[in-house]
C-alpha cells in the first residue's frame, strides 16, 4: 500500500515537469503557410520554440514565498477565529439579555396580579409595603425596557 501511495506521489510530481518541458517547433509547409506542433515533421526543415508560459516575467518577481503566504494563512485564521470569537459573546449577550427580559416581565406580572407579595429576608418570611412594591415595579420596568426593547449599547 505504502509502495503504491509512494509511487503516485512520485509520478505527479515528476508529471508536471515532463509537460513543462516538451518541445515545440515551426516550421513552413510548400504553401507558405506557418505550421506550430509538439513533433518535428518529417520532410521539412523546422526550428525549435521556446514557449514561454502563460505568465509574465513581472509576475514571478510579485509571487509570494512560501512563508509569506504562510504568514498570510495564519493572520486570516486568526482574523476569522476573533470574528468567531465575537459572534459568539453577542450570542451570549443576546441570550442573557432574553432571559433577562423574560424574569423581568414575570416579576411585572405578579406584581400586577398580587395586592401582597411574600419575600423571605434572613430566613424569615415578610410582606413587602406599598412602597416596596412600587420600587420592585420601578426596577423592573427599568430592567424590561434595558433587555427587552431595540438592543442596548
Amino acid at each position: 500500500m505504502n509502495r503504491k501511495i509512494l509511487t503516485l506521489t512520485l509520478l505527479l510530481a515528476v508529471v508536471p515537469g515532463i509537460a513543462m518541458s516538451a518541445s515545440v517547433y515551426k516550421w513552413t509547409d510548400e504553401n507558405g503557410v506557418t505550421h506550430f506542433g509538439d513533433r518535428q515533421p518529417t520532410g521539412a526543415k523546422s526550428e525549435r520554440v521556446n514557449v514561454r508560459s502563460g505568465t509574465s516575467s513581472n509576475a514571478s518577481g510579485n509571487r509570494q514565498s512560501p512563508q509569506e503566504r504562510l504568514q498570510n494563512m495564519q493572520e486570516q485564521q486568526a482574523g476569522e477565529a476573533e470574528q468567531r470569537q465575537e459572534t459568539a459573546v453577542e450570542e451570549a449577550r443576546r441570550k442573557q439579555r432574553e432571559a433577562n427580559c423574560a424574569t423581568a416581565r414575570s416579576n411585572l406580572d405578579v406584581i400586577d396580579r398580587n395586592a401582597r407579595i411574600r419575600v423571605e429576608d434572613n430566613g424569615e418570611q415578610r410582606y413587602l409595603s406599598q412602597e416596596e412594591i412600587a420600587e420592585k415595579r420601578t426596577e423592573f420596568e427599568r430592567i424590561a425596557e434595558e433587555n427587552c426593547g431595540p438592543k442596548a449599547q
